[in-house]
């Protein structure tokens, strides 16, 4: 495996939106300068994978047969120059619990980029899916003036993730040319129903508008509908109208929860107790947040969610987001930890996680601040975290889940 050189450290972090000295930080909060963060105490972690420019969403699953399996596209963002490939989906794996990995490995033999792994193992099957857009070139009639828009849907593996085929693209019945993006993880319930949540953007707009849809099947893919119903009927947030990244998770007895991204300062999320065939209008959660993605979990009890959220928010005149702005990218630099006993219709007290320590030596904000987008698994009772930091290499952070617990502020 290996061995990376750390990254220039920053003189001073920001917790809770203070400086504070690298050299005199608060009682249970650590250093790893390997890793170019400072952590709660009881969180270690290192560097799983260092691209040579940029690499994007990082998503992982435990494997049919008990391997840890990481993908990522490497490369430019799948949306960079719509009509050509410009980044590879690169996959490490681990057989003993995360302590040792694979080579890097290319494990899709397509003519287009990807925007990220989002994994499935149906119920009783050996089966790894990959969803998520598919910007296929070779289909021009599936695109909209919007570069980002494109086919939602998924390629497979029959070899526990070492190659895959596809892909089978998605039709819903009630919207056969429904085109956006996707690459939030999704769920299937307990009736062995999918969902999956996808957005459409209007860049036509300024600031662009996107609204929020999940994409429900019944029967393993066959077929799909399109909720709240076609387009442009998905869910936003007024006065900015955006509502993206939502994020399903089933939480049993038909009840589902959808976590979702918004320019208002909080999570919001929406309920459906009906296996995802309806949903509550979407009402804002108490969890701080910029605009940037949910990143909420489900735990081994199968009861309690951990969201881990940014917690901080500046972009109070919202006109749109820019990588270019400092203060609002700073915004990611800080991970805190919530968690719900009650399917998050409430959230504990927020405690520190872990932050950014690294100097800020790349070109744009977009990737100084970058820790956004987090994946958890849960392995041989860890919590294992791959976290695309700075869009330029992958930490795998690990603690058990006992200790993760632990920071639960439980008032009762």
């Amino acid at each position: 495996m290996t061995t990376y050189e750390p990254l220039p450290l920053a003189r001073q972090v920001e917790i809770g939106c203070r400086r504070i000295c690298i050299d005199a930080l608060p009682p249970g909060v650590h250093l790893n300068a390997a890793a170019g963060i400072v952590a709660v105490d009881g969180l270690a972690g290192d560097v799983l994978y260092r691209a040579p420019d940029k690499l994007y969403e990082v998503r992982a699953t435990v494997t049919p047969l008990g391997d840890i399996l990481v993908m990522f596209p490497e490369g430019e963002h799948y949306a960079h120059t719509p009509g050509r490939k410009e980044n590879d989906m690169v996959a490490l794996r681990s057989a003993d619990g995360g302590r040792t990995w694979s080579a890097p490995y290319h494990p899709f033999a397509i003519p287009y980029s990807q925007h990220g792994f989002i994994p499935l193992i149906p119920s009783g099957s050996r089966t790894i899916c990959s969803f998520g857009t598919q910007p296929v070139l070779d289909r021009p009639e599936m695109y909209q003036t919007e570069p980002e828009n494109g086919p939602i849907g998924w390629l497979w593996s029959e070899d526990d993730g070492r190659t895959f085929q596809g892909p089978r693209l998605i039709r819903p019945q009630n919207d056969p040319d429904f085109t956006a993006m996707s690459v939030t993880r999704m769920c299937e319930t307990a009736q062995g129903t999918w969902l999956l949540g996808a957005h459409t953007s209007q860049k036509e707009y300024t600031p662009t508008r996107t609204r929020q849809y999940v994409l429900r099947s019944q029967d393993q893919g066959e077929t799909w509908t399109l909720l709240p119903g076609p387009r442009h009927t998905g869910w936003c947030v007024t006065p900015y109208y955006r509502m993206d990244e939502g994020r399903a998770v089933a939480l049993g007895d038909g009840q589902v929860l959808l976590m979702t991204r918004t320019p208002q300062g909080h999570l919001w999320a929406l309920w459906s107790q009906d296996d995802g065939r309806t949903w509550t209008d979407p009402a804002p959660t108490p969890l701080v947040h910029p605009d940037a993605p949910p990143m909420v979990f489900l735990l081994s009890d199968g009861r309690t969610l951990v969201c881990f959220h940014h917690n901080r928010h500046h972009d109070w005149d919202y006109t749109g987001l820019s990588g270019e702005k400092e203060d609002i990218m700073r915004d990611r630099s800080e991970i805190w930890v919530a968690f719900s006993s009650d399917g998050g219709h409430t959230w504990s007290a927020p405690r520190f996680f872990f932050a950014n320590a690294a100097a800020p030596t790349l070109a744009t904000p977009f990737r100084n601040h970058q820790c956004s987008y987090l994946d958890l698994v849960l392995h041989a009772g860890l919590v294992h975290l791959f976290v695309p930091h700075r869009w330029q290499q992958v930490l795998h952070l690990w603690m058990p889940e006992t200790a993760l617990l632990d920071l639960y502020d439980r008032e009762d």
